[in-house]
């Protein structure tokens, strides 16, 4: 099911940042010390009063040179298309200015709820401040100082009391997979492609994510599918349309709805940071995945070539060593019959549940290989594991000090269970938790 968005908007140096770390407080988390995994805090997730939202910041206006209004026009944009709710951050110290009369005109012919945060109330006296912004016509001003948290939870109240209701689950029969990657890596074509070889039933169907188009399809063995097109979102306009952050919120929306993800690359472009941007956001949110390499009919290849490539993609995509890689061709069809059959196998993996025996077998076999390490005198004692989610697979592992057990432990015992029990494709999340 995916989250509703939350879109924070406004000029430049009202404290946009601010606001959203504050925001998203604890949830922007590190979860893996491996070098790639990029985390750019430009979008998370967030809760409040037992509601999850996905959080966006449209700011960051880096390019001195670009003009000034057409940039902020594009963020009021990005947020009119994609949030559900808008939160336009003013500034108390600077009061009124004409770009914030500018994108309260904008928001102002929207049917989306907009939440008016006026920031950088600091104390008390300054309180008095909010009321010229009555102006904007955007109703009642909340006073904020994102700085020290006060405010904050009055805005985020406005926020869930705006947020569209709640939906029923989805069927958890069908598998939903999306194709996600930079512009131009061929992830129309491979759709088009992938319908065209494995259909038995094809229907466009309204997605819940607006304005995209679901297609599902059923294989020959009778497993349904959904696959989320993230191409099906357009807006005329190269401007608009080269967006990056735009880019990055419809990748996100369908990696929030994907069982697994299909993360294309170009070959004849090779590997791009923003690849690795995308793929470290599919990472953490937990997802099955698999590296499609595209066009791979284009390039020359000899003995080396496939071997060169798989190593290249492992050296840049070292937090996805378990995610298989597949190289395709959208234009031949080549290995796309195969594609399917790996999603149906990743999403097993993602649902697969160990009995906690079999589990406790494999990790004491795996302290006799490597002891648990000791730390100022102090061994590491684990009692039991016993698995608590899927879709990522999660174990907790009761310990007796969860200080002593130091990440490169977590990872030897991570390894060792995925050498026991596989997990293609997902990753699996071990939490070290103290025995009460």
């Amino acid at each position: 099911m995916s989250l509703p968005t939350v879109a924070i908007v406004g000029r430049p140096n009202v404290g946009k940042s601010t606001l959203f770390n504050r925001v998203a407080g604890e949830r922007i988390s590190i979860v893996e010390d491996v070098e790639g995994v990029t985390r750019d805090r430009i979008y998370t997730s967030a809760e409040w009063l037992n509601r999850q939202f996905s959080l966006i910041d449209t700011g960051g206006i880096d390019d001195v040179d670009a003009p000034f209004m057409e940039q902020i026009k594009h963020q009021a944009d990005i947020a009119m298309t994609e949030a559900d709710v808008i939160v336009f951050v003013v500034s108390a110290k600077e009061g009124v200015t004409d770009a914030d009369e500018y994108v309260a005109r904008i928001l102002y012919k929207t049917n989306k709820p907009v939440i008016l945060a006026v920031n950088k109330v600091d104390n008390p006296e300054m309180r008095s401040e909010i009321y010229d912004f009555y102006t904007l016509g955007l109703g009642d001003p909340y006073p904020v100082s994102s700085v020290h948290g006060i405010g904050t939870g009055d805005v985020l109240d406005a926020i869930v009391e705006s947020l569209p209701t709640e939906h029923e689950e989805e069927n958890s029969d069908i598998i939903k997979f999306s194709l996600i990657g930079r512009p131009n890596v061929g992830k129309s074509s491979l759709i088009n492609a992938i319908l065209g070889e494995e259909r038995v039933i094809a229907s466009p169907v309204a997605g819940t994510t607006r304005d995209a188009i679901d297609t599902n399809f059923t294989d020959s063995e009778g497993q349904e599918y959904t696959m989320i097109d993230t191409a099906g979102m357009r807006k005329s306009g190269k401007i608009y349309e080269n967006t990056e952050k735009y880019s990055v919120m419809r990748s996100m929306r369908a990696i929030d709805r994907s069982d697994v993800v299909l993360m294309v690359i170009n070959a004849e472009e090779g590997i791009r940071d923003y690849d690795k941007r995308i793929a470290g956001f599919a990472h953490e949110a937990g997802k099955g995945i698999i590296i499609v390499v595209n066009k791979w009919d284009t390039i020359k290849k000899d003995n080396h070539t496939v071997s060169q490539w798989e190593a290249d993609i492992r050296d840049n995509f070292q937090f996805l060593a378990y995610a298989p890689i597949i190289f395709v061709s959208a234009e031949t069809k080549q290995r796309l019959n195969k594609l399917p059959e790996m999603i149906k196998r990743i999403s097993e993996s993602q649902n697969r549940r160990i009995p906690s025996a079999v589990l406790n077998d494999v990790i004491m076999d795996a302290i006799a290989i490597n002891p648990t390490p000791t730390d100022k005198g102090k061994r590491l004692k684990i009692f039991y594991g016993t698995q608590v989610a899927v879709k990522p697979p999660t174990f907790v592992i009761f310990v007796n000090e969860e200080e002593l057990m130091h990440f490169s432990y977590l990872r030897f015992l991570e390894n060792q269970i995925r050498a026991a029990f596989g997990f293609e494709g997902t990753p699996i999340h071990l939490i070290a938790r103290k025995r009460s």
